[in-house]
């Protein structure tokens, strides 16, 4: 990997780490401090390491100069260094005492107890949701105005109150205790659901699929798992369904890089280690009492992960789909559980069912319906597809459609040159 390569790559896997250590250092209140520390390390290294090549160990050396960044601020700002979190003690006489501790276990410990913090019941739900996916995986406001189907005033907005309250109400960053935990795992782990969602199919960027994002969601949805006291049944839900459906990335992008319908994919190439983990979690989910969408959502993704295309399958994958819409209703499950009835009993029936949900402005209504009805109404197939395409935002998706436009049009073609009989 070159440096042009690296450093983005860099910058999307440690800074939100070294963030994460330096507002439980500093205190929420001061996180813009923080941000401006790390962002100051990324920006020295990419002009050193455009001049100089690359050091040894990259990582290494950011977390040796973000040590020495912090060091040096804190010399500068003696006002600043004697307020911060009362378990510091820094003064410029023992400047060299001070210890960045850049481990594992204290980056786990403190994205941990950072997540729960943003996670707070001091701000509503959303604002809870935003905060957290702007603070500790990355998001920019455009992303998470997409994610919450609104503007980017409103989240601007939604933004700054949440992290004014949080100052006011002297929030501390530290492991979250049980009852932390029962009042906002809630909260945290739809944040990571969004976060995975993000990248698995990405509406704000011409790309479909940014597997950083996703990645980033099951790293932290691992930390919960590995931690004793957040290791709760539907964060293995959670991370099962983060890797059944990350097992099929290499199948959904063919050599061109455009997209490959499920139905189209390459079975082969699977990965049979990640399905075999999404099959761990959900074992080990099934040890709750309680089950939650992650669970149902686990268990519709495990089925995916069949190759065979049977009846029991999709009969499976359709009770499924009924059970989540019970639980939590939502009109692209819905939208997707029509695809499991028309396997199940027909296209005819399938059609009708997603008539109903009427999601005229969302490309995603069209291209199903569009799929309903090829074979079916050739005629009405291509003018969904037609709103798809004009709908759609990427240019992946617009490829997809256009070539399923093109397909219908030329059955529709063939059908009008046929005898009549």
């Amino acid at each position: 990997m070159d440096q042009a390569e690296l450093i983005p790559h860099l910058f999307r896997t440690e800074y939100r780490k070294i963030v994460s250590v330096l507002c439980r250092l500093f205190g929420i209140e001061h996180i813009e401090i923080a941000e401006d520390i790390v962002s100051d390390t990324f920006l020295i290294a990419s002009e050193l390491w455009g001049l100089k090549g690359l050091p040894e160990n990259p990582t290494a050396w950011l977390y040796t100069v973000a040590k020495n960044k912090t060091k040096d601020y804190l010399k500068r700002n003696t006002l600043f260094a004697e307020n911060i979190s009362k378990g510091i003690k820094y003064s410029t006489a023992t400047s060299e005492e001070l210890e960045l501790d850049l481990s594992v276990k204290n980056i786990n410990d403190s994205q941990l107890a950072m997540i729960f913090v943003v996670c707070h019941p001091c701000n509503p739900a959303e604002a809870q949701i935003g905060l957290a996916l702007n603070l500790l995986c990355g998001f920019g406001v455009d992303e998470i105005a997409s994610a919450f189907l609104t503007n980017k005033k409103v989240i601007y907005k939604r933004l700054q109150r949440a992290k004014e309250k949080l100052r006011t109400e002297k929030i501390e960053i530290e492991q979250p205790t049980l009852a932390d935990i029962d009042d906002r795992l809630s909260v945290v782990l739809m944040t990571l659901y969004l976060l995975f969602n993000e990248g698995y199919y990405s509406s704000n960027h011409d790309v479909t699929l940014r597997k950083d994002l996703c990645f980033e969601a099951m790293r932290l949805t691992y930390l919960l798992v590995e931690n004793e006291q957040t290791n709760k049944s539907p964060a293995n839900a959670l991370l099962s369904l983060m890797c059944f459906q990350s097992s099929r990335f290499d199948s959904r992008h063919d050599q061109n890089g455009e997209i490959v319908l499920y139905q189209d994919q390459d079975t082969d190439l699977w990965n049979r280690e990640l399905i075999a983990k999404g099959e761990y979690f959900l074992n080990r989910a099934s040890e709750g009492t309680k089950i939650s969408k992650y669970h149902l959502e686990a268990a519709i993704a495990c089925w995916h992960t069949v190759k065979t295309d049977t009846t029991e399958k999709w009969e499976n994958v359709l009770q499924l789909y009924n059970q989540l819409l019970l639980i939590e209703y939502s009109p692209i499950a819905a939208l997707n559980r029509t695809y499991a009835l028309a396997k199940v009993n027909g296209k005819r029936e399938a059609i009708i069912e997603a008539e109903k949900i009427n999601l005229a402005d969302n490309h995603l209504y069209h291209s199903l319906l569009g799929e309903l009805y090829t074979d079916v109404d050739n005629e009405k197939a291509i003018s969904h597809f037609q709103n798809a395409f004009t709908l759609a935002k990427s240019t992946a998706d617009k490829t997809i459609i256009a070539n399923r436009i093109l397909k219908c049009t030329q059955k529709t073609g063939a059908d009008m040159g046929k005898p009549l009989e």
